[in-house]
């Protein structure tokens, strides 16, 4: 059996799995993330089961991201030696006007991605950094580019564009969307739970330290509320998510503040963490119950609200609703509170299920019918990787 592994590489971790490839559905063997917590790393690895195979902390001043792929090479060689793995498939942000599929990586390739690098500042150099790192690592495999930005390449232009001079879309200043995978991924588990609601009008909220909303027809995205950066859109862990462009300008021509300090502040200062001064992380906020904490849930909550109804415009009606990613999985309350009051739409809360986290909140008497589904990036990247090569071996 052949396997192959992805990665999904931020600024300190890389999340990363292991499948068997027999037939056209990759079989997850393993799942594991490195990452470095202040001057520790550490490796954690758990098998197809969920149960906990490897862990293990260091020490080291070398670059992380080569650092954690010579790791996560050494937890495969001692743990799975015979195996053979064919190609590594890596989770890439942003791929620009150039890719809306998975492409083999190679110089020109890197080169174009780097390119890319301002409009997705806080993921893209990582991702680019854990591809190089894969490359050296191993050299002799191919290494697979899967882009959050291509489920979204086919929206209707005024989906895709901003109303500014013609010359910029032209240039690529153009709403991207991002998340793709996950919504990819969830689309498709949705077909095979609900058929006949996945080929109807989605709304799917992707909630988490990054959140976004994104409208699907026929499984197909339509709309996503993110747009040129991955900062548009629904606030965020401590992204600021839709803001005036005004506010920009007074920041710079009253504040004094450089583009660069502007970015730090919308990038790592904002979302929950700005409006709470607390912490970007839901749990915290639900815990402490302080007023600027339920302030900042607040907002994030009605952001989603105005969000869900923008979307359901778009989509001239609406059949389903799926909550996915760490807050819209785990965080019953954000979901009720998004939920209650939404009769006018269609929408009524099982309060029960959606407290017991049950994979349907909504009612049966519910028009709209409301879904909890896990997402799994990886399992989309190993599935994309896997076309990848079978289309190359064509070519």
């Amino acid at each position: 059996m052949a396997h192959v592994i992805t990665l999904n590489a931020g600024s300190s971790s890389i999340k990363f799995a292991l499948f068997g490839v027999n037939g056209e559905e990759p079989r997850p063997l393993a799942v594991g993330i490195a990452e470095m917590v202040g001057d520790s790393r550490r490796i954690k690895v758990r098998d197809g089961d969920g149960k906990v195979t490897h862990e293990k902390g260091w020490e080291s001043l070398r670059p992380f991201h080569v650092d954690a792929l010579q790791r996560i090479l050494a937890w495969r060689q001692a743990a799975l030696p015979d195996i053979r793995i064919v190609a590594a498939g890596h989770r890439v942000v942003h791929g620009g006007l150039r890719y809306n599929a998975p492409t083999v990586v190679n110089e020109e390739v890197l080169n174009y991605l780097t390119s890319l690098v301002p409009l997705a500042p806080l993921h893209e150099p990582h991702n680019i950094a854990g591809i190089e790192a894969a490359r050296t690592a191993w050299p002799d495999i191919p290494q697979i580019a899967c882009f959050d930005t291509a489920f979204h390449r086919a929206h209707p232009y005024v989906n895709d564009t901003f109303a500014l001079p013609r010359y910029l879309y032209d240039e690529g200043v153009r709403r991207y969307g991002f998340h793709g995978l996950s919504y990819e991924y969830v689309s498709g588990r949705l077909a095979e739970i609900a058929p006949l609601h996945a080929a109807g009008r989605v709304v799917v909220a992707h909630l988490g330290n990054g959140a976004s909303m994104c409208a699907i027809r026929d499984g197909r995205s339509v709309a996503s509320s993110m747009g040129f950066t991955a900062l548009d859109g629904l606030p965020m862990g401590t992204r600021s998510g839709q803001l005036d462009p005004g506010v920009v300008l007074y920041l710079m021509q009253a504040k004094g503040m450089s583009a660069d300090e502007i970015a730090e502040m919308l990038y790592k200062e904002s979302g929950l963490k700005g409006l709470s001064g607390l912490s970007h992380d839901m749990r915290e906020l639900e815990a402490a119950d302080t007023r600027e904490a339920r302030q900042a849930i607040e907002y994030f909550v009605f952001r989603i609200r105005r969000e869900l109804g923008g979307l359901a415009a778009v989509l001239e009606g609406l059949d389903a609703i799926v909550f996915c990613g760490g807050i819209g999985e785990n965080a019953w309350q954000v979901r009720e509170f998004v939920l209650e009051g939404m009769a006018w739409l269609g929408v009524e809360l099982d309060r029960v299920a959606n407290r017991a986290g049950h994979q349907v909140v909504s009612s049966e008497r519910s028009r709209v019918r409301v879904f909890i589904i896990p997402t799994n990036e990886e399992a989309m990247i190993a599935r994309h990787t896997v076309s990848a090569l079978q289309r190359e071996r064509v070519a």
